[in-house]
């Protein structure tokens, strides 16, 4: 048996009228006031070099006169159309770069803000090593830093109550020179400089400079550069730091202040745990934390050209806990100029390796 269908008149008004205001809402979906970027998403990651698509929701309620772009605070592209657009990233340092569209029309602007982060435009040439001399080395010292200067290593050992300034016999590992650190400091990179040695602390915003022959504390400075003290070096105008970031650090050879500085990226990200530092034939070396990796850095640009992976120079059942394993690790770079040398240690290590670079 077939019902016939009995309408309720207010239900169907109701009905009407919810239809009516979801038309009414997709239209105003078409004619939105709201402006954003389309592209780059926050955040776009782009090689060195190459351009990027730029467009923005411009809404059609507004009349919109002129766009200028900025990339950071440099005007980059000026339009009196609402078309997108392409950027070039050349000459942009690697890293974080706000991207502006100042928006013109009736009278009024508005900004609206975008980001990108510029990599490195190429991957990372790769390199293993060949182990040319095994050096001993003391087991007690907790490398912070390592450098080779007149045939003999100098040496910042690390750890409260532990720190101190070396001088090694490379053949024997016996220590010639030592100078100890008060227990409150906390021993980290070293660097030469003509007579001098400068030392860095880890949390306690200070350095010393001795003097290189005797050892003698000739002064102490302020550090306020990084958030932490770590590695050091020197390129012959300026000195180099490190502070556990991706950041590498210029300080005044004389003040040891801030002169400038580059961020560290590969073709993937910014690297960070940025530890020990050498310059070695105008490139930056610099071994990064916990890992048996050292990269190859471009000092202009703080792009990574080469990574050099050092697994196996020690053992892997040497140390015997998981505490003495996650902590002494490779940390150590040294170079004869003079030969050509290069030289790798780790905290506590029994040796120091003069090895050679083997390109994948």
């Amino acid at each position: 048996m077939r019902f016939g269908l009995k309408i309720n008149p207010i239900k169907n008004f109701i009905f009407i009228g919810v239809a009516l205001a979801f038309v009414s809402a997709c239209k105003d979906s078409t004619t939105t006031t709201y402006r954003s970027f389309l592209s780059p998403m926050i955040g776009l990651n782009v090689p060195a070099g190459k351009e990027f698509d730029v467009k923005v929701q411009f809404g059609n309620e507004q009349k919109v006169d002129s766009v200028i772009y900025l990339i950071d605070t440099v005007k980059a592209f000026s339009k009196t159309d609402t078309s997108a657009i392409k950027l070039k990233t050349e000459g942009l340092k690697l890293g974080n770069h706000l991207l502006t569209a100042k928006i013109f029309g009736e009278g009024k602007s508005e900004d609206l803000t975008s980001n990108i982060n510029i990599l490195a435009a190429q991957a990372p040439a790769e390199y293993t090593y060949k182990v040319i001399k095994t050096l001993p080395h003391d087991t007690a010292s907790y490398v912070e830093g390592l450098e080779y200067h007149d045939g003999f290593f100098y040496e910042s050992a690390g750890d409260y109550g532990h720190s101190s300034l070396r001088k090694v016999d490379q053949a024997s590992g016996k220590v010639l020179q030592k100078a100890d650190l008060d227990k409150q400091y906390f021993g980290e990179g070293i660097t030469v400089i003509g007579n001098k040695i400068i030392q860095l602390t880890y949390r306690e915003k200070v350095g010393f400079v001795y003097d290189k022959a005797t050892f003698k504390k000739l002064s102490e400075f302020s550090y306020t550069t990084g958030r932490e003290g770590w590695g050091l070096a020197f390129d012959g105008q300026k000195v180099l730091n490190t502070d556990g970031s991706n950041t590498i650090f210029f300080l005044n050879k004389d003040t040891y202040q801030k002169i400038g500085s580059i961020d560290v990226f590969d073709d993937k990200g910014a690297i960070q745990n940025l530890n020990e530092l050498e310059v070695i034939d105008g490139k930056i070396y610099s071994n990064v934390y916990t890992t048996n990796n050292i990269l190859i850095i471009n000092p202009e640009t703080g792009a990574v050209e080469g990574k050099i992976d050092l697994s196996g120079l020690l053992p892997a059942d040497y140390f015997k806990t998981e505490d003495a394993k996650a902590n002494n690790v490779l940390n150590g770079i040294a170079y004869d100029k003079a030969t050509k040398r290069l030289f790798v240690a780790g905290k506590k290590w029994p040796h120091i390796f003069q090895i050679e670079l083997v390109k994948k």
